[in-house]
């Protein structure tokens, strides 16, 4: 089992960006120190849901701070970027950290962000596949040309090659966000693990784990590569000593940030959003992961990985909203729970 913090550097009702991206650095030094295996990053652009513009600038800089944990991104919005340009950040990343950098890439949403990044809702509906499928033969071939008609260049070499890391670890993982059969194809045929959200509960996450096996054979992958696939499953952590107070305090907590940030998304074309009631949202939370007493947490999580044939856990553990109580959650995990699942 592989048991890491997914953090989004949430603001809060009453809180500044500064604090909530204090408590995201505090939230990552602490997981390293209660023995989590990873840290993983969301990237949001211009609302409180997440104050982090770019995973991989907060990523380089946690790498910088740890010296074992693993830092992923959950995820890199792939449609606002140029995907040579994410490439070799990630590369840079998965050198300088001894192979440490796992780079999840997403296809985001229809936000204004296509608008003020210049890449256009089409970047959004159609060009994913493509984008995608650039990024990772740049972090697998020695050259890359573009030969598209978004991307069209020259072929030029692959500096700094993934492949010469020093710990012979050949090139940053990649996985990708899923949530459609579609996106679950994409991800299979290349042979990429996925990224399941938080939103969806073990029975599901277990069918879309067994449509990528489906979708992998079919595309000629070897059975081993079908079954090792790490495929990370969101969640979000709450720890008390009874399992009434850790609901409560996310009941009390999370609604406020919810409603905030996800009226604060502004589409790029104006087409209607349907909104979540963020106090049931967060009732269905609770009841979907790890929210409780430690015993209680270490079951869920060993019963939704074995439902799901999901090991690895990015949990979001800073529903409280508090820097105190965060951390306190993050230690409990490492402290309470692991033990119970090792």
């Amino acid at each position: 089992m592989h048991v890491g913090s997914f953090v989004l550097a949430a603001q809060f009702p009453g809180q500044g960006q500064g604090e909530a991206l204090h408590r995201a650095v505090r939230s990552a030094e602490v997981a390293e120190e209660a023995g989590l295996d990873a840290v993983w990053l969301a990237e949001h652009h211009f609302v409180p849901y997440g104050t982090c513009p770019s995973a991989v600038t907060l990523a380089a800089y946690l790498l910088g701070r740890t010296r074992r944990i693993r830092v992923g991104t959950a995820v890199s919005v792939l449609p606002t970027v140029h995907p040579v340009a994410l490439g070799e950040q990630a590369a840079l990343l998965h050198l300088t950290s001894g192979g440490r950098f796992t780079l999840g890439v997403g296809r985001g949403g229809p936000w204004v962000d296509l608008e003020v990044f210049g890449t256009g809702l089409r970047a959004y509906e159609e060009g994913f596949p493509e984008s995608l499928d650039l990024l990772v033969r740049w972090l697998r071939e020695p050259s890359v040309a573009g030969t598209s008609e978004r991307f069209a260049f020259r072929e030029v070499p692959v500096v700094p090659r993934p492949s010469e890391s020093l710990s012979g670890v050949p090139g940053p993982d990649v996985l990708v966000a899923c949530t459609s059969p579609a996106s679950v194809r994409r991800a299979a045929e290349r042979g990429l693990p996925m990224l399941l959200g938080m939103h969806v509960g073990d029975e599901e996450k277990a069918e879309m784990v067994a449509l990528w096996r489906q979708f992998a054979r079919s595309a000629g992958l070897p059975g081993d590569e079908i079954s090792a696939a790490a495929h990370v499953s969101a969640g979000v952590c709450q720890i008390a000593d009874r399992r009434t107070d850790a609901v409560e305090t996310l009941v009390k907590a999370m609604p406020g940030w919810l409603k905030q940030g996800l009226d604060a998304h502004v589409t790029v074309d104006g087409r209607a959003r349907t909104m979540r009631d963020p106090l049931a949202y967060t009732e269905l939370l609770c009841g979907l992961h790890p929210v409780g007493t430690p015993r209680l947490c270490a079951d869920r999580l060993a019963a939704t990985s074995e439902r799901t044939g999901i090991s690895h856990f990015a949990l979001l553990v800073e529903g409280s909203g508090d820097l105190a109580a965060t951390e306190e959650n993050v230690r409990r995990l490492g402290a309470e729970v692991l033990p119970h699942l090792k």
